[in-house]
């Protein structure tokens, strides 16, 4: 049987101490701020995003090099056989395509998954990856496998500023002030390839109950044969605000009468809407 290393990046939410722990390799994101490079959990620090975030540093992500890539996958080939390497999804960065093209050069040995996933899904989908070399999949299987559960998981956002929205020009800078003094909440949604919007509310409670209704409705509806069966898994995440997040778990937990995972959202999301976000997501799990 071949022995195959799973690689992901820090979009997961994966640590590089995480990473050590579950067996599996994680890539940093490059971020620039300031004009100087970054990469999220070696160099850069949840904290220290969120200080520069707030100080209205020039902030842009960016994707892996090609040749830190390689380098990667060639060291780690000296050891396994193949690699299954899950990126965040194509719909939300380019480097899922980068990596596509770059494993072309390595005679199958690197199956490059794009399954549309991102922060805890992501982490579901690595999760998922290890069962299936557990199970004796090659690359290639579990590629395929993972492709095409890629509509199975929703996340649902509420955020604490339109601030950032309207800095990357997805609002006016009419309507995130019309939606500053009205206090409206956007509620976004990622299912599959990008973020959208989903609905909005006056007030963040409202908002959150708005994503506990959206999940309820996947679960009577795109999932319920999997929720059925017992196999759907309820994830949380947040930007910076680490308190209000905890208190976000125990109503998610209070509404669905089981555990919750919470995560902090992965850096290349957060930068794009800023500290204060919730998050709530549902994944069908093998």
């Amino acid at each position: 049987m071949n022995k195959i290393a799973i690689v992901t990046d820090s979009n997961s939410g994966i640590t590089q101490k995480m990473a050590k722990e579950m067996g599996v390799h994680v890539i940093p994101m490059p971020f620039f701020i300031n004009g100087k490079l970054f990469l999220e959990d070696i160099s850069l620090s949840q904290e220290e995003f969120y200080k520069y975030l707030t100080e209205d540093a020039d902030i842009s992500t960016s994707q892996p090099s090609p040749k830190d890539l390689t380098d990667l996958w060639d060291q780690i080939l000296k050891e396994y056989d193949e690699i299954v390497h899950i990126p965040m999804s194509s719909g939300l960065s380019a480097s899922c395509q980068t990596a596509a093209a770059m494993a072309q050069e390595y005679d199958g040995k690197v199956q490059v998954v794009d399954n549309q996933q991102i922060s805890v899904t992501l982490k579901e989908s690595v999760r998922d990856a290890q069962k299936l070399i557990e199970q004796g999949k090659n690359a290639a299987q579990i590629k395929h496998i993972l492709e095409e559960k890629r509509y199975s998981s929703s996340i649902y956002i509420t955020l604490e500023t339109l601030k950032y929205l309207k800095k990357g020009g997805r609002i006016t800078p009419a309507a995130a002030a019309i939606g500053t003094i009205l206090n409206l909440k956007p509620v976004l949604q990622i299912q599959g390839e990008k973020l959208d919007a989903y609905s909005k509310a006056r007030g963040k409670n409202k908002a959150k109950a708005i994503m506990i209704d959206a999940i309820k409705k996947d679960l009577s509806s795109r999932f319920s044969q999997a929720a059925q069966n017992g196999k759907v898994k309820l994830m949380a995440a947040y930007t910076g605000n680490i308190e209000e997040a905890k208190e976000w778990q125990k109503l998610l937990e209070k509404e669905f009468g089981e555990e919750v995972e919470m995560d902090p959202l992965s850096l290349s999301v957060a930068c794009h809407i800023g500290y204060g976000a919730l998050a709530v997501a549902a994944a069908e799990y093998l």
